[in-house]
């Protein structure tokens, strides 16, 4: 089984998004037995007394255009025991990856990368928190993840 983590800095927006995206891929392909996949976030600032966030509306909206339901996911943080449990801790930006280095302290086994770096065009995701356009969010996502699929082997 193939253990995927998706990393953002509040697991509100991008990292979900990519989440159930790829589960909505694996499905599609009737692959789904073979991944384990999930999301969480790099800060802490959409958990509140411990009860994290919903996707944000407009990432809910943006996935529902497309038949993907994130229902009932909440924005969990990263901790250091998900680098064992997990082959591949894949970030949407340069800085998810340093603030994912500062939680779990190193990455011997190099297994954060960076979503986009699977694509002919490595680059960062821009935040649609900030940017608004959640639909180019969307693009950027599922061309890291077709990206990503083809590096598996599917």
């Amino acid at each position: 089984m193939i253990k995927i983590l998706f990393i953002c800095h509040g697991n509100i927006c991008r990292s979900p998004m990519a989440e159930f995206m790829l589960k909505d891929m694996v499905e599609k392909l009737n692959i789904k037995d073979e991944f384990y996949i999930q999301s969480a976030a790099t800060s802490t600032e959409e958990i509140i007394n411990g009860i994290g966030s919903a996707v944000y509306p407009s990432a809910r909206e943006e996935l529902a255009l497309h038949g993907i339901s994130c229902e009932g996911k909440h924005a969990v943080q990263i901790n250091i025991s998900d680098y064992n449990k997990y082959d591949y801790i894949i970030c949407m930006e340069r800085i998810n990856v340093r603030n994912a280095l500062r939680i779990l302290k190193s990455d011997p086994q190099n297994k954060i990368k960076l979503i986009l770096d699977f694509t002919d065009n490595p680059r960062d995701v821009a935040d649609p928190y900030y940017t608004g356009d959640f639909s180019k969010t969307y693009e950027d996502i599922l061309a890291g993840l077709k990206g990503l699929l083809n590096y598996l082997g599917y």
